[in-house]
């Protein structure tokens, strides 16, 4: 299995901290946020790395070059227009289209036991997709799913929710698995009202197809880091606790 890392966006959120560089090249503290997560899928066993480049793509291609002084395999592809996670991905569809894939947002860090723990499901459940998910007070920010409890069959999926309208304190992660089938549903989307091709939509129609997404809910840290204090706050807390991205003995969320 392969995985593909959407790493192409500036992160206009970031404001300096992304002038002369794309988001996951930001250090927070220990490492680059594209290292982490790297690492983090290194040690589930995947090797074999596609990554999605855009803004200073040159920075990322130059940092990890063919992956081979890092123990891996790295392929870059970039998205020249910058539409969307879906249209991410896109891009990326003739380098994992015959097998299934690991997907991870560039911005997302969380613990490595996950990347563990949904290739470990996906294995035994074989899924048409797995979408990990979080608790957090509210989704608005991300994406609202909703699954049954016992199955963790997911019934819906709302992007970006009005603040304080959704039901499911559940959130999209950013961590996924998908059969190569997905990309069948990102072309039949259709512009989202912000004007972006969404992955959140790509799913809703697998479900409506009755397609198999499972949720996977995650252990230990999480966060997504998309401005200079989420920045600043994630410093903090591994100055304070070296050992906080590892630690899956309860969960946390960067807020």
């Amino acid at each position: 299995m392969k995985a593909v890392i959407l790493a192409a966006g500036r992160g206009t959120r970031m404001r300096h901290l992304t002038d002369d560089q794309p988001k996951p090249m930001i250090d927070i503290g220990k490492e680059l946020i594209l290292e982490k997560i790297v690492d983090s899928i290194k040690g589930a066993g995947i090797t074999e790395f596609v990554i999605v480049t855009g803004y200073h793509a040159n920075l990322i291609e130059q940092h990890f070059g063919d992956g081979r002084s890092f123990g891996l395999s790295m392929t870059y592809v970039r998205q020249e227009s910058l539409d969307g996670t879906a249209g991410a991905l896109r891009v990326a569809e003739d380098y994992v289209k015959n097998n299934p894939f690991l997907l991870s947002f560039g911005d997302i860090i969380t613990n490595p036991v996950n990347y563990t723990q949904v290739l470990d499901i996906w294995k035994t459940a074989q899924p048409d997709g797995l979408l990990c998910v979080n608790q957090i007070d509210d989704p608005y920010k991300g994406a609202a799913v909703f699954f049954d409890e016992s199955s963790k069959q997911i019934s819906e999926i709302i992007e970006k929710p009005p603040r304080g309208t959704s039901a499911s304190k559940w959130n999209n992660s950013g961590l996924f698995v998908f059969q190569p089938s997905i990309f069948d549903y990102i072309k039949q989307i259709k512009l989202s009202p912000r004007g972006e091709y969404e992955l959140p939509d790509a799913i809703r129609l697998m479900i409506e197809a009755q397609k198999k997404i499972l949720a996977v809910p995650l252990k230990g840290f999480w966060g997504d880091i998309g401005t200079p204090e989420d920045v600043e706050k994630l410093r903090q807390l591994i100055k304070q606790d070296n050992n906080i991205l590892n630690d899956a003995s309860k969960n946390r969320t960067l807020t």
